[in-house]
């Protein structure tokens, strides 16, 4: 009867983990053979009997009957005498089959029994999360702010599952509070210790590719496909797509009528810009796609040998001169996506140069190369284009201090009076 009333103290488990029966049962038999172990030395002569349906157990040990006097194993052997206590027609060489009480296994046993059941039930559910969001990893996914950190936010799914947004895996923009839906990928999935850490990410451009299948009926369906994304979360993105099928355009298909259907996907990112445009396996083409809204003149592919950073290669992109600060983009945002996107380091350079003129990289010596780049991040890369520039509009547009900015000026005006 005390293991019928054990067994039933823990039915709990099974209605508030994911459990079944069964399972129970299993775990049950493996936590009982293990005190089993410590008491008797060894289980391999017992005999555990679960009825899954009436949640019942049994012990059994069972021993061979020999002489008063000659039993070398307690455990394993039984005495004739002590055998007919319990049947008195018993023989010496026969089996006897005795059930063994919890009470037998003494109150600490018990108690220590009963420590090791609850872990291994909750083993085993932390295991069964584990793997049911290994597999969920990449996938787009949705749970409820339960409480909010201030490095991440702690959300919980129907399934009472925590799961947490960590701040560098939020867009900027981001703000939520308690009871709020969240959606993001599941970006890695970890156990540690016996316990499943699972992590959402809203910055990774799988959560926008992942957007894209679910808003854009055409992806969803595998008549478009997302070739390639690039992010600067909660900024701005460049999103290659293709069609198997001619008919369809698909960029006009992920826009929709005056962006209709990329509209919701911008307001989920917190109104990133959304570059959509053409995959193309013809790799000039492409860069000039990605490099849009700017207009390239004409380019120079350098291919690697051995990919560097990332990167295949380099090409250097000729462009207008009106054309250059749209290239780059506002804080060199548009000239990064696009790099990140077609996998080349990308270099500009503008066109008709003049004679007179020199580019800022001739100056390297004298200027430190990051104050160069801050420069090149606002479509100025040669001498003449910084002079031209007031010290007002460059404090204002890069982080430069103004005595770095007319200390650089100096420096140039000096090449040119030379």
């Amino acid at each position: 009867m005390e293991n019928i009333a054990l067994i039933d103290s823990f039915s709990e488990f099974k209605d508030n983990k994911s459990i079944d029966r069964v399972t129970l049962m299993s775990i049950l038999e493996e936590v009982f053979r293990a005190a089993l172990k410590r008491k008797f030395g060894s289980d391999d002569n017992f005999d555990i009997i679960i009825n899954p349906d009436k949640g019942d157990l049994e012990i059994w040990r069972n021993r061979i009957v020999v002489a008063d006097g000659f039993s070398e194993d307690d455990n394993e052997e039984i005495e004739l005498a002590e055998a007919r206590l319990i049947e008195p027609d018993f023989e010496i060489g026969e089996d006897v089959s005795e059930e063994v009480k919890l009470i037998d296994l003494g109150r600490r046993a018990i108690l220590a029994l009963r420590q090791n059941l609850i872990s291994k039930i909750y083993e085993h559910d932390s295991t069964n999360i584990f793997k049911q969001f290994k597999d969920l990893e990449g996938d787009l996914y949705s749970a409820e702010v339960h409480h909010i950190r201030h490095n991440a936010i702690i959300l919980l799914d129907d399934e009472g599952n925590e799961i947490v947004l960590p701040k560098s895996e939020q867009i900027r923009s981001d703000f939520f509070r308690k009871g709020d839906n969240v959606r993001g990928v599941i970006k890695t999935v970890e156990l540690r210790g016996n316990k499943p850490a699972i992590i959402l990410s809203r910055t990774s451009p799988a959560f926008l590719t992942k957007l894209f299948e679910q808003e854009i009926p055409e992806v969803f369906d595998g008549l478009i496909t997302v070739e390639g994304v690039a992010r600067i979360p909660g900024e701005k993105a460049k999103v290659a797509v293709d069609s198997y099928d001619d008919r369809i355009d698909p960029v006009g298909a992920c826009v929709g009528v005056k962006g209709s259907r990329i509209h919701g996907i911008v307001r989920e990112l917190g109104n990133e810009n959304i570059d959509v445009i053409n995959y193309t396996k013809n790799e000039q083409l492409f860069i000039s796609r990605a490099l849009s809204p700017a207009k390239v003149t004409s380019m120079e592919i350098e291919m690697y040998e051995e990919e560097k950073n990332g990167k295949k290669g380099r090409v250097s992109v000729l462009l207008k001169p009106e054309e250059v600060s749209k290239a780059i983009g506002r804080g060199g945002v548009n000239i990064r996506l696009a790099s990140e996107l077609t996998g080349y380091e990308i270099d500009v350079k503008r066109e008709g140069l003049e004679e007179e003129d020199v580019e800022l990289t001739e100056f390297i010596d004298e200027i430190e190369d990051w104050v160069i780049t801050e420069f090149k991040k606002i479509g100025l890369d040669t001498a003449r284009s910084v002079l031209e520039t007031s010290v007002e509009e460059l404090v204002k547009r890069t982080d430069l201090e103004e005595e770095t900015i007319l200390d650089v000026q100096r420096i140039l005006k000096e090449e040119f009076e030379d």
